[in-house]
């Protein structure tokens, strides 16, 4: 009788095999890749602006964060930020205006290629030093020129190392004009 953990193994291994089967080979997949981020050094107190950059896989699309019609899915970033670090504005960039066969005379807002998402981050002044780890999810809808594929999220994780302010400058007391010997 095989093992648990052999039972697993062939358990996962099967699942994998029925999932790539439902996919036509050759195909690809609608899909968005987050970029390493390095992590970024915020002084306690202060904002600072973390960068993400996204892949959407070539031949697809995604919805910008603002579209152009309101059934259309757009795409957005939802984060959970550890306690006493306040999450500021996100800025996405502005999409690209195309159209598409399915609908030659109506211009889309899209991202394809990379695109970035700001996200200001601001620790509060009293954060103890160290690294924090910020979770969510982009949550974003793929197209290529034919259809729309479902809804997917993207898990996105970051990390941001709290920083003390830097001792304020010390400054030389007044010299008195008196020559003292």
């Amino acid at each position: 009788m095989p093992s648990t953990l052999t039972r697993t193994i062939l358990s996962i291994s099967l699942l994998t095999a029925l999932l790539r089967a439902q996919e036509p080979p050759g195909k690809k997949i609608p899909s968005i890749t987050l970029s390493p981020t390095p992590v970024a050094s915020i002084t306690r107190g202060k904002a600072s602006t973390v960068e993400l950059r996204f892949h959407v896989s070539s031949g697809f699309h995604v919805n910008s964060n603002k579209p152009t019609a309101e059934y259309l899915i757009p795409t957005a970033l939802k984060l959970d930020v550890p306690t006493d670090i306040v999450l500021g504005r996100i800025t996405y960039p502005e999409g690209q205006p195309m159209s598409f066969a399915f609908a030659p005379d109506e211009k889309l807002s899209v991202y394809s290629g990379e695109f970035d998402v700001a996200v200001m981050v601001r620790p509060m002044a009293s954060v103890l030093p160290g690294k924090y780890v910020v979770r969510g999810e982009l949550k974003y809808q793929a197209c290529d020129n034919a259809a729309c594929y479902p809804p997917k999220k993207l898990p996105v994780q970051f990390e941001v190392k709290v920083v003390k302010a830097p001792p304020p400058p010390v400054k030389n007391p007044a010299q008195s004009p008196h020559v003292h010997n």
